[in-house]
């Protein structure tokens, strides 16, 4: 009211209202625009208040599941190496055969799983199983097989037997839903065999000289179903120049994009182009073809074994007494 008289004086000299109507009326514009701006600023500052309260818990919120991320991958870093330390760090070797060794998970860590084990001087185990599952539920279980498996191996250890082993320990404790896959075989220099037992795995093949390939036929039950499953043994005669490759589903259907497989066949093609080449490298390059039909991205876990056989009269004493498993 008082800047209204004010201004009303000041314009003394120009035609005016009667000075007392104006005080009653002027006032109210300015009486409401300072209320109405009043209620504005004060939702404004509540507004911006709550907004930079939930950026804040919004940001805390971020950070935690960033450190939480963390945590978790270095856990599954730690699992991996853990998972990598129950593979054989150095592959065995017998008189006669040169074997090599691949693992690869689809993620960190894997369900598949792989050894050869010294059973004695002229004997090895070979095992290849696959979980079913991926990432850490898969790994734990593919430790349980691993040390069941070596609890069990022995040189007079059939591998029916051995099947049938892991068979009753998995069914006591494997969690519902949940199998294993796996070929156990012995190598045997003195006789030039392998003595095999297939629980449910994908059929091992084997490329001889002529370039002919042949499946491991024997079949049984994959292990943690049926508790009272008997295996049988089966026996594979090897001869210089053949070629014995051990995998996992994980090459056979690595897949382009458009669905296409990598498939049996052109695993034995590629094996076939490739037959002069050692077990280490055969290996490498199997798993590179593989790797680059699928353009690294592979759906499963990726595990392989190549076992040459070799000249056992001049092939004894040429041989490494251990060969270095890659991981990749």
């Amino acid at each position: 009211m008082l800047s209204t008289t004010v201004v009303y004086l000041v314009t003394f000299c120009a035609p005016r209202p009667p000075l007392l109507p104006v005080l009653k009326s002027s006032w109210k514009f300015p009486f409401v625009a300072t209320v109405i701006f009043g209620i504005v600023a004060q939702i404004y500052y509540a507004t911006k208040s709550q907004l930079e309260r939930s950026n804040r818990e919004l940001q805390q919120t971020v950070d935690m599941e960033i450190a939480q991320r963390e945590l978790q991958a270095q856990e599954l870093e730690r699992a991996r190496e853990i998972q990598q330390a129950l593979l054989p760090e150095q592959i065995p070797q017998i008189p006669g055969f040169d074997i090599a060794g691949a693992w690869e998970p689809a993620r960190v860590v894997g369900g598949d799983y792989f050894d050869v084990i010294k059973l004695s001087p002229g004997k090895l185990g070979i095992c290849i199983a696959d979980v079913v599952g991926k990432s850490v539920s898969a790994a734990l279980l593919m430790a349980n097989v691993q040390a069941t498996v070596r609890a069990f191996a022995s040189e007079s250890a059939s591998p029916s037997w051995l099947c049938e082993r892991v068979n009753a320990v998995l069914c006591n404790n494997i969690a519902s839903g949940k199998f294993v896959t796996l070929f156990y075989g012995v190598l045997d220099a003195e006789r030039h065999i392998l003595e095999y037992t297939n629980a449910g795995h994908l059929r091992p093949i084997v490329l001889n000289d002529s370039r002919a390939a042949q499946q491991l036929e024997n079949g049984g039950a994959l292990l943690g179903v049926f508790p009272e499953w008997k295996y049988e043994d089966s026996v594979a005669q090897l001869a210089p120049g053949d070629r014995l490759l051990l995998f996992t589903d994980g090459i056979t259907e690595a897949a382009k994009p458009d669905g296409e497989e990598f498939g049996e066949q052109r695993l034995i093609d590629t094996a076939t182009i490739l037959a002069q080449r050692s077990s280490a490298e055969l290996k490498d390059k199997l798993l590179s073809q593989v790797k680059n039909f699928c353009d690294s991205q592979l759906a499963d876990d990726a595990t392989l074994i190549v076992v040459t056989v070799g000249d056992f009269e001049g092939f004894v004493g040429n041989l490494p007494t251990q060969q270095t498993l890659v991981v990749t």
